[in-house]
């Protein structure tokens, strides 16, 4: 055996070095702007209620594949971590098939980038809302977050009876058993496991989808809004209660939303 080979069959250690550093970089992009022209420090504000803030003079205007590639390395960074656990035990059951080595290490990179082509579907229809809302004058031009008290309180209603509905519990049902999924799921080879990343993918999308409209009230680019987030999302699909945290989350965003429009 090869050094290269013993350095491959810690796929452990490989998997979850190569995953971290994917976040990393993208949250290294976030940080510098993400093609905004502004950094992400220079739209990041700590406010419950965004839409009383002077929001500066001036706007950006970058372009619609700019804006896609901004929101789509927004939920690699948020995302990914969220996912490890299915790619983690996707690595295992190869090695336990018997397929390990730079074969097993590209399905498995497939698995993710099908689970991320599912969250660029989601970052074009979200690029497309903002370039609807910000023209309206509903979210910022310059700092990216809500403008409007009606707005903010509607997607925070919304995104807190969500947490409630039987869409929401279905989908989180499939993303905190990964187990499962694999076994119901489970698609051979490099084009199979992209068809089965991309199925998980729509899983989390139909689970956290109004949650991430959040940032519309926030900031796009609120890197305080993006960390909670990704906490919340963290929390809720991978740790034990997660489903509780997240009901808790749904009670706390619709009393949020109706001080919303009081304040």
């Amino acid at each position: 055996m090869t050094p290269f080979d013993t350095w491959l069959g810690r796929e452990r250690v490989v998997t979850l070095l190569g995953m971290a550093a994917l976040v990393g970089a993208c949250w290294f992009y976030l940080w510098t702007g993400a093609g905004t022209g502004m950094s992400a420090l220079e739209m990041t504000t700590v406010a419950l209620f965004p839409h009383r803030l002077a929001a500066g003079m001036g706007s950006m205007d970058p372009s619609l594949p700019t804006v896609i590639a901004m929101w789509w390395v927004m939920m690699i960074a948020m995302m990914t971590p969220s996912a490890a656990p299915l790619v983690m035990l996707y690595r295992r059951v190869l090695r336990h098939r018997g397929a390990d080595g730079p074969g097993a290490a590209f399905t498995s990179v497939s698995l993710l980038a099908g689970y991320l082509a599912a969250w660029l579907a989601f970052s074009i229809g979200a690029a497309l809302l903002q370039a609807l809302l910000q023209p309206a004058g509903l979210i910022s031009a310059m700092m990216l977050w809500s403008k409007s008290a009606v707005l903010s309180a509607v997607v925070l209603a919304l995104a807190g009876l969500y947490q409630f509905s039987p869409l929401k519990r279905a989908c989180l049902r499939q993303c905190r058993a990964p187990a499962g999924f694999l076994v119901s799921h489970w698609r051979p080879g490099v084009v199979g496991s992209f068809l089965l990343g991309a199925r998980h993918g729509m899983y989390c999308v139909g689970c956290c989808w109004l949650l991430m409209a959040l940032l519309f009230v926030g900031g796009v680019m609120n890197v305080v809004w993006i960390a909670a987030l990704s906490l919340f999302v963290f929390a809720e699909k991978i740790l034990p209660g997660g489903d509780l945290v997240g009901r808790v989350l749904g009670v706390v965003l619709i009393a949020w939303a109706g001080v919303t429009l009081i304040v």
